[in-house]
């Protein structure tokens, strides 16, 4: 049993270098496949190495007008009316603002104009109202607003939404984005990758009109609600619509087309005059946050809209209109801060085009995180395996830090995000791995006992003995157990078909199986007598409801043999069947044999009994015999078919035998086994003419059977020669 430390240390070897390569290949599927919860830590990761450090804005146009807490509380609660809002694009206008992009949206006609003040209060209150003094251009707030809108370089926000919601209006003048395509004839259509807006939440159709152009402010946050990426068009009614951001810093920058590439995958980039920004195959962009709200100027809206402001820091710059107030709920999380404003996205993203200041995650980008998972796997492996644990640790360690300090290089340097979480999860799950497996080989001395005698033994017999040495002696115990012996049908005649290999592979792939459902049905191997099988239930340990976790093993080990068949009919060209006796009752059973050598096993007449079952299904033609003390002791939690009372050969008390069901077999047969039933009374009340008529008639109505040619012969017998009046219908076998 000993095993030589050289061949034990090649072995461990073997099993370390296996073990780190197959890990690399799990951790190869895993990047394939890509599940939720690695996104998410890789998003982590992209967040972690954004967030490393602030940075001020690369430049020094945008600028944010507030609607803010103190604007709410100065000038009331939003919306406000429309002539105030022209007022303040007014002001902006005229303090020389190259564009301002309004993250705000006005769809529907402002309530509070005048004429419609007069038309509401006359329809629900019956009240005629005028305005002394006010001038007819002031009597609608909406065609104020349209008019400033018509002066200068606004645009107007609007909404996209992925869902049905039927708040498209019947008149859209949202003027789409001039995007001219570059494409090569594999390439992608706009429609086949772009997100597709389901329905757009339209401007007011009068401001629309007057607006120099429009942008939505629709954004998409990742999985864990936190805005990375952002949408720059959208396709909707095979049109292209830009973002907010987009149309805003055209119209400041006097852009009158962008130009998209696409490729085969997709989107690649948008050229906007001289820059060129880098998308996914979405058509999203990275936003470079430069850090938590305020990385860009603010100003109120109330400081401005009541001259408090200094209107010379808005000259050329970009501006966008937007809310810091919590109350109106245009918050977004970003890598920076769970609650930041978002018309500062729009802010970062014209700050990161104007200055060229990109993220991106190229397409080759899974190519080298692939490959470097793989040299990491590699790698790894080979010092586990062949490194001791002093010399292994320091390179590790090492080799973590250079992924760290790569990725952040090749992050902060070529604004590329190669992900290391892959090589960081082959280098984690291989170390783990082998770190078990050294502990397991210490482990293992301790265990070698159990192991050496795992092939004589039951696994709870070896525990016994460990957790108490003193029991192993050659006394035992009487108890009482369920006894189980199977046996193959004409395994000699089937063997001389096959060669002595072959009948050691069928052993080996039939006893096998078998073997695994005892045990797991909480049974005990006693022993393999060639091809047949002893095993036993409630020793050396108690098994609650022994019997029935025995017969339900049995059952289970017919159907797995089918199983077993379909493999043996192409491997050998025959299939194999079994006979079961299962019995319970009370046996001796311990440590049997010799002072030098024994056995852990039982012995008593209910052990003979069960082999004597065994041997009677074929004489039955059933496939499982068990006696009446399985059947009183699983009750109906099974269907027991009573096949005879007999004298088994060396007993005198006549026993019960039944062959076993389940309900859904039993149902299958209903009709038969009634049959069988009456023709059974008939034989035990002695009326044997009728009852071997029974027997024919079963035979010639359900197919010749064993059983029924056995009974139809035993009556002709016994008319022939009739018992005496004492007959008990107890048959007395004469052979085993």
């Amino acid at each position: 049993m000993s095993v030589k430390p050289k061949k034990r240390f090649k072995t461990d070897k073997l099993i370390i270098l296996a073990s780190g390569l197959a890990c690399t290949c799990i951790m190869a599927l895993l990047f394939v496949f890509r599940p939720p919860v690695l996104n998410f830590l890789d998003s982590k990761i992209y967040d972690v190495l954004l967030t490393r450090g602030t940075h001020k804005a690369a430049t020094n146009l945008p600028l944010i007008v507030d609607i803010d807490e103190k604007s709410l509380a100065e000038y009331g609660q939003w919306p406000w009316p429309r002539y105030r809002v022209a007022l303040l694009l007014a002001k902006l206008h005229s303090a020389g603002a190259l564009a301002v992009g309004l993250d705000v949206l006005f769809a529907e006609p402002d309530r509070t104009s005048p004429a419609i003040l007069r038309e509401q209060l006359k329809k629900e209150l019956q009240v005629d109202v005028s305005f002394q003094g006010l001038p007819p251009q002031l009597e609608d707030n909406d065609q104020v607003l349209a008019g400033v809108l018509a002066s200068g370089p606004f645009v107007l926000g609007f909404n996209f939404t992925h869902s049905s919601t039927g708040a498209t209006g019947t008149e859209c003048d949202v003027k789409p984005a001039r995007v001219a395509l570059l494409s090569g004839p594999d390439a992608l259509k706009p429609e086949q990758c772009l997100h597709q807006a389901r329905e757009m939440i339209c401007p007011y159709p009068l401001l629309a009109q007057a607006a120099s152009a429009c942008g939505f402010f629709t954004t998409v946050s990742d999985r864990d609600g936190t805005l990375r990426r952002v949408p720059l068009l959208v396709s909707w009614n095979g049109r292209l619509y830009p973002s907010l951001a987009l149309a805003t810093l055209m119209q400041a920058a006097g852009i009158k087309n962008a130009v998209l590439k696409l490729g085969p995958s997709g989107a690649e980039s948008l050229r906007v005059g001289q820059a060129v920004v880098p998308l996914n195959s979405l058509g999203e962009m990275l936003v470079r946050y430069q850090g938590g709200a305020g990385a860009f100027p603010y100003l109120s809206a109330a400081d401005i809209l009541s001259d408090r402001a200094d209107l010379g820091q808005l000259k050329d710059k970009i501006v966008f209109i937007g809310t810091s107030a919590a109350g109106l709920k245009d918050l977004r999380s970003t890598p920076f801060d769970p609650v930041y404003p978002g018309v500062e996205t729009h802010a970062t993203i014209v700050d990161n085009i104007l200055s060229k200041d990109f993220l991106s995650i190229p397409d080759w980008a899974p190519g080298v995180e692939f490959l470097s998972m793989v040299l990491v796997g590699v790698l790894t492996t080979l010092l586990l395996t062949w490194a001791r644990a002093v010399w292994f640790t320091i390179p590790l360690a090492a080799l973590a830090v250079g992924l760290w300090l790569g990725a952040i290089h090749v992050f902060d340097n070529l604004r590329l995000y190669i992900s290391p979480l892959f090589s960081y999860l082959a280098l984690a799950a291989n170390f783990g791995l082998i770190t078990a497996f050294k502990f397991w080989r210490e482990e293992r001395a301790k265990k070698f006992i159990h192991g050496a005698f795992s092939h004589y033994l039951a696994p709870a017999v070896i525990s016994r003995i460990m957790d108490n040495p003193d029991a192993l002696t050659l006394e035992g115990e009487e108890k009482e157990v369920t006894v189980l012996f199977s046996d193959v049908r004409g395994f000699t005649s089937l063997s001389e078909k096959l060669t002595p290999t072959q009948v050691t592979e069928l052993l080996h792939a039939y006893l096998t199986p078998m073997t695994r459902l005892i045990t797991e049905n909480s049974g005990t191997l006693d022993k393999f007598i060639g091809d047949a099988i002893m095993a036993f239930w409630n020793a050396p340990l108690d098994v609650p409801d022994h019997q029935f976790r025995a017969l339900s093993a049995a059952l289970v080990m017919f159907d797995r043999l089918e199983e077993l068949n379909r493999e043996f009919e192409r491997t050998y060209g025959f299939g194999i069947q079994i006979g079961v006796g299962l019995h319970s009752g009370r046996v001796r059973v311990g440590n049997m044999g010799s002072a030098d050598l024994f056995d852990y096993t039982l012995i008593g007449d209910n052990v003979n009994l069960t082999s004597r079952l065994e041997s009677l299904t074929k004489y039955y033609g059933q496939r499982i015999l068990v006696s009446d003390a399985i059947r009183e002791a699983c009750g109906e939690r099974f269907i027991f078919i009573e096949m005879d009372r007999v004298r088994v050969k060396g007993k005198t008390e006549p026993v019960t035998l039944y062959t076993v069901h389940t309900k859904s077999q039993a149902e299958a047969q209903a009709e038969e086994l009634d049959a069988y039933g009456r023709a059974l009374s008939l034989y035990q009340a002695a009326r044997f003419d009728e009852a071997g008529n029974s027997f024919k008639e079963c035979s010639s109505r359900f197919g010749e059977k064993i059983l029924y040619s056995m009974y139809a012969e035993r009556c002709e017998a016994l008319q022939a020669q009739p018992p005496g009046p004492d007959w008990d219908g107890v048959y007395t076998h004469k052979t085993k």
